[in-house]
């Protein structure tokens, strides 16, 4: 079953959210999706990219589920296989708008303290997205399925090279198929 996250990676998510909470807006340049849709991003998101950060060293088959909570927030159930230590972790947090409109979003794992969540490239099928922090250290590639072919990620990877983001740090937790030719 499950293995809720350990003292230290739960240190370490609470220390950048602390760093984070201090922060708003987008990347450089960038402009979280609007009009942007809430009930249409609910469900089950794939982790198919990500730049490097300490909360999910070693995770692999990563996921992020979406759901309405009671109050108008949004319940966030990550959850992801730990290669090294052989075991599922899971963080449950909680997301709020932060604009009626566009994909801003703050969302927090520990108590009163805040991160940004922006969706900065969304597909009209709401089946891959685009997320960062306000600065270029986190960035996420998200997707319905698990693998996608690499020619529908062209779209969102350009944009996060145009924003600044480095996309030879990127780590692919879940490879593209490529297209057979």
């Amino acid at each position: 079953m499950s293995v809720v996250w350990n003292r230290a990676r739960r240190l370490t998510v609470l220390f950048l959210i602390v760093w984070l909470a201090g922060c708003s807006g987008t990347p450089h340049g960038g402009q979280a999706v609007s009009p942007f849709e809430l009930e249409r991003y609910l469900g089950t998101w794939h982790e198919l990219a990500r730049l490097p950060n300490r909360f999910e060293k070693d995770l692999v088959n990563v996921t992020a589920q979406y759901s309405l909570r009671e109050d108008g927030g949004v319940r966030v159930i990550n959850r992801g296989f730990n290669a090294r230590t052989r075991d599922w972790e899971e963080a449950e947090g909680k997301a709020y708008r932060v604009d009626s409109d566009a994909a801003r979003l703050k969302v927090s794992f520990f108590g009163p303290f805040y991160a940004e969540y922006n969706v900065l490239w969304l597909s009209a099928g709401y089946d891959l997205a685009l997320v960062a922090s306000r600065d270029h250290d986190y960035l996420w590639l998200l997707a319905r399925q698990p693998s996608l072919p690499q020619a529908l990620l062209s779209e969102p990877l350009a944009l996060a090279e145009q924003l600044g983001f480095d996309l030879d740090a990127l780590e692919w937790v879940m490879p593209p198929v490529t297209a057979r030719e």
